[in-house]
């Protein structure tokens, strides 16, 4: 037990739709790790994923807690392995197309439109790394759920924090849907009446490009809510996306081309648009029923 209070956000008068976004592959071309920092412990790409796997393989380990072992193995004698080391790391990775303008756009479509659009990442990448990218620092995103280390007082990572794997990403679906952010806070698990959840399911959308991303796909498209697989838009490669819809665990699909006027910018609008009216009807329905009682 413990006495620390944790903030939670309240349900507002104003509809809220939150984005939930995977991030490598997603919003970024490639994994983070292989855009700098896996070359400068001396690993070729593959070569590091390959040993990564096997570690997990042989010990029965999971295989994100695999890849950070390997980080912090590697690192020894060669680079300085703390949280700014990593933060310097992620500003040097690439984004999509349109995704630096991307967040503050959306956000001010939903404003206009009389809806609160809120940015989550939840994502088996680093959180340092997230949050060293030119978008975190101007703060694009409302919380990131990502791997992360513990420091000791010299700064230096020691031990893993939090591990977000593609089963245990569902979890922060329900703490963004009933406000209860801290990833401590047990109060995940209290109940909530449907008419005082801070972020209905049917306004949630997710945001992703692989397997590791179906459970909260299929875990938003159960409840009404909008699952969207996206490609990258110069390879071209709809395989993964066209096999998602196939086996519904998206409702939709688009180039991950966040600029604005492309595919998924108008997709967005249009949940948005939509979200306006549905959540007159949703009060209808609930003042309806509240009367009765």
């Amino acid at each position: 037990m413990t006495d620390y209070e944790y903030m939670r956000k309240q349900r507002e008068d104003t509809p809220v739709l939150a984005i939930c976004y995977d991030f490598d592959k997603t919003l970024s071309p490639d994994d983070m790790q292989a855009q700098g920092y896996i070359q400068s412990i001396d690993y070729d790409v593959s070569e590091f994923w390959h040993r990564a796997n096997m570690l997990s393989q042989e010990n029965e380990m999971d295989s994100n807690l695999a890849y950070m072992y390997m980080m912090v193995d590697g690192a020894r004698g060669k680079i300085l392995f703390n949280k700014n080391t990593l933060m310097e790391y992620g500003s040097k990775v690439k984004l999509f197309p349109g995704v630096e303008e991307w967040f503050e756009r959306i956000r001010n479509y939903g404003k206009n439109a009389g809806v609160k659009v809120e940015h989550y990442i939840i994502s088996s990448g680093l959180k340092e790394m997230i949050e060293g990218t030119s978008v975190a620092k101007a703060g694009a995103f409302e919380k990131i759920y990502a791997c992360s280390f513990l420091y000791n007082d010299r700064g230096e990572a020691v031990w893993p924090s939090q591990m977000v794997n593609y089963t245990n990403k569902t979890q922060f679906l329900f703490r963004i849907s009933k406000g209860v952010l801290d990833v401590n806070d047990p109060g995940v698990n209290d109940f909530f009446a449907p008419d005082q959840i801070r972020v209905p399911f049917r306004n949630m959308v997710y945001i992703g490009d692989s397997d590791t991303d179906i459970p909260c796909m299929k875990l938003v498209n159960s409840y009404g809510g909008h699952s969207i697989g996206v490609y990258d838009p110069v390879r071209q490669d709809k395989s993964k996306v066209h096999r998602m819809m196939r086996e519904n665990r998206i409702r939709f699909f688009a180039a991950a081309d966040y600029s604005e006027d492309s595919d998924i910018d108008k997709l967005l609008k249009a949940i948005i648009d939509r979200t306006v009216v549905n959540e007159r009807l949703e009060q209808k329905h609930f003042d309806d029923m509240n009367e009765s009682m």
